[in-house]
C-alpha cells in the first residue's frame, strides 16, 4: 500500500482534479493493478466506465463587479469572479448581509427581505478542524437559498479557487438551480467584515459576459471478481473509494498540491489491495466482489451518481457497498485512533453487524462516532447508491484529521500498519457477507432510514403482470 500510494499522492499527478490529466493517470494506474490482480473488466472500455461532463467555462473577458458604499469604490477583477452559472447578466442592486453564524435569521429570511436586492455571504475555511462545522453551514446556506430564491448571490472567499470549488461540496451540492458568483477577494471579505447584518446602503453593479459549457471524458474504474456459489454469484458487493482530490493550489507560494493521500488515496490503495489479496485465494467468495473507484466525489459525488444511475450491475442484485474513505491517518482531531474503524449511519442497516464479528476476530474495534456518522453519511460515495436503496455506508478510521482539504495530506503520514489492519479486518467482513445468504437490510425501526428503506422496496417489489 506505500508502494500504490506514493505514486497515487504523488506530485506527478498534480492533485487528481476532476477533470484533468492526473486523473487520468490514477485511473490508468488503478486499471493496471485490477488487471494484475486478475479483475474481470466491467467497464464499457475495459476496466473504465466513461462518463461526460459538462465543464462549466465562464467568460472572464469582461466580467466585472463593483461596489459603492458610502463613497467608496471597490472593484473585482475578472481573476477574481466565478460565475456558477453560464448566462450573460447585467445587474445593479442594492445589498443585503447575512452570516452564517446567525442561523436564527437564516432561518428566518423571507423573499421580500431580499426584494431586489443582492445577497452577500462570506464562506467559512472548509480544511482542518472547522471543516466538519463550515459543511454545515454551508448546508443551511444551500437550503436558504434554495428557499429565498435572490436575484444573486455573491459568495466570498479568501481561498484558493482551486480549493474552492471542491471544498464546497462538503455539503454534498454544487449545482446551483440560483445565480451565484463566487469572490475571491480580500478587500472585498475585510469591507464585508465590517458591515452590519441585514439591508446594506451599498450598491453591487455586476456585468457578465455568458459562459459555455465544454464536454470532458471521466472514468470509473471497475474490476469484477466472480463469486463461487452457483446460486449466489449473480448478486453483488460494491467495494469502493473515490480517487480523485482537489487538484493544485495556484495562490501558495511553497508546497502547492493536493496530494489527497488520506482523502481518498487510502481508500483507493486499499480497494487495489483488498482485490489484489481476494483474488488469491483458491475458492473465491460466494456472492461477487465488485472493486470499483468512483471519479469527481470532491465535486458533488459525481461518479457515485453515475454510477447509481448507470448502474453495470442490477441495483437488485447488489446488496451492499462498502464505501472506503480516509482509513490511512490515525491521528484524529479528537486523539489517535489505531485499532478501530467507524461507519457512517451506523444504525441504519445491520450492515456493520458482518464488520463487528471480523473485528472481534482481527482485534478492530468497530464503533459509531456519535457526533459524526451521520451527519457524514450524506457526504460521501456511499449516498447516491443508498439512495437507489442499497444497503451503503462509508468506512472511516478517523472523519476528521489535522491536514484534511490541506496540502499537507501526504503518503508520509500515512500510518500504514495500521492501515494494514483494518483493511484484513475489511477483507474478513466482505468473505462474511458473501457467505451470508441473507443479504443486509435496511432497519425498519429506524425513521432515518426510512427513505433508504422505501427506495430498496422500490426495487425489490414484486412484478406483476
Amino acid at each position: 500500500m506505500r508502494g500504490h500510494l506514493s505514486f497515487i499522492a504523488s506530485d506527478a499527478l498534480e492533485g487528481r482534479f476532476t477533470p484533468s490529466r492526473g486523473l487520468d493517470l490514477a485511473a490508468e494506474y488503478i486499471a493496471a493493478q485490477f488487471r494484475r490482480a486478475g479483475l474481470e473488466p466491467a467497464g464499457d472500455d475495459g476496466y473504465f466506465q466513461t462518463a461526460e461532463l459538462l465543464e462549466l467555462e465562464p467568460a472572464k473577458d469582461g466580467a466585472a463587479i463593483h461596489i459603492e458604499h458610502n463613497g467608496r469604490s471597490i472593484s473585482i477583477p475578472p481573476a477574481e469572479i466565478t460565475p456558477r452559472f453560464r448566462d450573460a447578466l447585467d445587474l445593479s442592486a442594492k445589498i443585503y448581509k447575512v452570516t452564517l453564524d446567525d442561523e436564527i435569521a437564516l432561518d428566518h429570511l423571507r423573499s421580500e427581505d431580499l426584494q431586489d436586492r443582492v445577497l452577500i455571504v462570506r464562506l467559512p475555511e472548509f480544511s482542518g478542524a472547522t471543516a466538519s462545522r463550515a459543511a454545515r453551514q454551508f448546508g443551511s446556506l444551500i437550503s436558504m437559498l434554495r428557499r429565498v430564491k435572490p436575484k444573486l448571490t455573491l459568495m466570498i472567499s479568501i481561498s484558493s479557487m482551486a480549493e474552492l470549488d471542491s471544498t464546497l461540496v462538503n455539503a454534498g451540492d454544487t449545482r446551483f438551480d440560483e445565480n451565484v458568483i463566487v469572490v475571491r477577494s480580500a478587500e472585498m471579505a475585510r469591507w464585508y467584515d465590517a458591515l452590519n447584518n441585514g439591508p446594506v446602503d451599498a450598491v453591487a453593479s455586476v456585468h457578465l459576459p455568458a459562459g459555455r459549457e465544454v464536454p470532458v471524458k471521466v472514468h470509473n474504474v471497475i474490476g469484477l471478481l466472480r463469486g463461487s456459489d452457483p446460486a449466489l454469484k449473480d448478486t453483488y458487493i460494491l467495494v469502493t473509494a473515490h480517487y480523485d482530490h482537489l487538484g493544485v493550489n495556484l495562490a501558495s507560494a511553497g508546497h502547492h498540491i493536493f496530494n489527497g493521500a488520506n482523502d481518498d488515496g487510502s481508500g483507493t490503495v486499499s480497494v487495489i489491495e483488498l482485490a489484489a489479496a481476494l483474488s488469491t485465494l483458491q475458492t473465491h467468495p460466494r456472492r461477487s466482489l465488485v472493486f470499483l473507484t468512483f471519479f469527481g466525489e470532491e465535486e458533488g459525488t459525481l461518479g457515485s451518481l453515475y454510477y447509481a444511475k448507470h448502474p453495470v450491475f442490477p441495483i437488485e442484485k447488489t446488496i451492499a457497498d462498502v464505501n472506503l474513505e480516509q482509513v490511512g491517518r490515525t491521528d484524529s482531531i479528537t486523539g489517535i485512533q489505531r485499532a478501530q474503524l467507524t461507519i457512517t449511519g451506523f444504525e441504519y442497516s445491520n450492515l456493520p453487524r458482518a464488520f463487528q464479528t471480523a473485528g472481534a476476530r482481527t482485534g478492530v474495534r468497530i464503533h459509531s462516532d456519535a457526533s459524526d456518522s451521520e451527519s457524514f453519511f450524506a457526504r460521501s460515495d456511499n449516498a447516491p447508491l443508498a439512495d437507489r436503496g442499497i444497503p451503503a455506508h462509508t468506512f472511516a478510521v478517523a472523519f476528521e484529521f489535522p491536514d484534511y482539504h490541506t496540502v499537507m495530506d501526504v503518503w508520509q503520514k500515512i500510518d500504514y500498519d495500521n492501515m494494514a489492519k483494518v483493511d484484513r479486518t475489511i477483507a474478513l467482513a466482505l468473505i462474511l457477507l458473501a457467505r451470508n445468504p441473507e443479504p443486509p437490510k435496511w432497519n425498519e425501526s429506524n425513521p432515518k432510514a426510512a427513505a433508504y428503506l422505501d427506495a430498496w422496496r422500490e426495487h425489490h417489489a414484486p412484478h406483476t403482470e
